[in-house]
């Protein structure tokens, strides 16, 4: 072929690409919208409201207007548990909640919240924005019709309420107790007979009877939640969600329909709040530990024998879904960006902060 016969094929098929292009251009919604966000968090539950309203204001600031979020918190529009499958169905248009609640649709959802033994905050924001983590996050969104990111993170939740201390593995046989995800799986190894509710539903429970404990996320928000009124055993430490992410998450069809400014700030929103809600979190923590110690709550540790019990019953609970290739893909990546993570930050920040706290008091 020579040159001349090359740049004139070159050209036709250029003008050619070009009306594919335009022919296949979006349709973009035009106009002001209004986008429903459903979430799993009774109105004003701490932290975690905070989350989700940060994130619809953002969006409605960022656009101005062009998009209005309007919040409905859980039961205002669908229940606590339901806003999966509504967002899904195109009943709402967004949710926000903690991904592991939906471990029943696919297990990998877990590690967007967090899995027993798993990543810090620091940690799963390692794996997730450079780690491969937010690619896995969409490849589950593509099976479901969601467009996700994270938007917001508890830290490391405490270890629970109880009516008793728990001197060994064998208190938790019969215990009724509140906690979701893989790490209540691994709970009901050790013979709790665990409970999966939604977190406005748990201090009625506790109150009544119908659970003999409950985690729910850290002192802050257990102080606000008045769990100190039913109780007075708390173990600060836990096994189960050592930095719990939150998830903001579209139907995929109305995500492909906003401009790319609007997705834009869609996941600007939501990374935003991540790193915000982590912070009030941390914040808050210590001054509510504080005044629970006051009030005349037991800050305990669970003996060496039940963590050794719990690492056992979350190994158990993690291998169980191997059989599943993207749980397994999933997993791996994840452990191995926590190991890498871990290797550095245990020389450097933790040798710091250990010899902070010995050095200055």
């Amino acid at each position: 072929m020579d040159r001349r016969s090359f740049l004139t094929k070159g050209a036709v098929g250029g003008v050619a690409a070009a009306a594919a292009s335009t022919l296949a251009a979006p349709a973009y919604a035009q106009g002001n919208r209004t986008l429903t966000l459903v979430t799993t968090w009774g109105r004003g539950l701490a932290g975690v409201h905070d989350a989700a309203q940060r994130c619809a204001d953002s969006i409605t600031a960022m656009t101005d207007g062009q998009l209005t979020v309007d919040l409905k918190a859980a039961g205002e529009l669908v229940g606590a548990f339901e806003v999966f499958d509504a967002v899904t169905s195109g009943q709402a248009d967004m949710y926000h909640g903690a991904d592991y609640y939906f471990v029943g649709q696919h297990p990998a959802y877990a590690f967007f919240t967090s899995v027993p033994f798993g990543m810090t905050a620091q940690e799963l924001n390692n794996w997730y924005y450079y780690g491969g983590g937010m690619e896995y996050h969409d490849q589950l969104g593509q099976i479901f019709g969601l467009k996700s990111f994270l938007g917001g993170n508890t830290g490391a939740q405490a270890g629970g309420w109880f009516r008793k201390e728990i001197a060994g593995p064998e208190d938790f046989q019969g215990l009724k107790f509140r906690m979701p995800g893989l790490g209540g799986q691994a709970l009901g190894k050790l013979g709790a007979s665990v409970q999966n509710l939604p977190g406005a539903e748990v201090y009625q429970a506790l109150a009544s009877g119908a659970i003999d404990g409950t985690e729910w996320i850290g002192p802050w928000a257990d102080e606000k939640a008045g769990f100190q009124e039913i109780t007075k055993f708390y173990y600060a430490a836990g096994f189960h969600e050592p930095g719990a992410g939150l998830s903001l998450a579209m139907n995929r069809d109305v995500y492909d329909s906003l401009t790319p400014a609007q997705q834009k700030i869609y996941e600007t929103a939501a990374g935003e709040a991540n790193i915000n809600n982590l912070s009030m979190f941390l914040a808050n923590n210590s001054s509510a530990l504080d005044r629970l110690i006051a009030g005349g709550v037991k800050v305990l540790e669970f003996p060496d024998s039940v963590w050794d019990a719990f690492g056992a019953a979350s190994k158990e609970t993690l291998d169980q879904y191997m059989d599943d290739s993207l749980f397994a893909e999933i997993r791996a990546s994840a452990e191995g960006s926590m190991m890498s993570s871990a290797s550095w930050m245990s020389k450097s920040e933790g040798k710091y902060t250990a010899e902070r706290t010995r050095v200055m008091g």
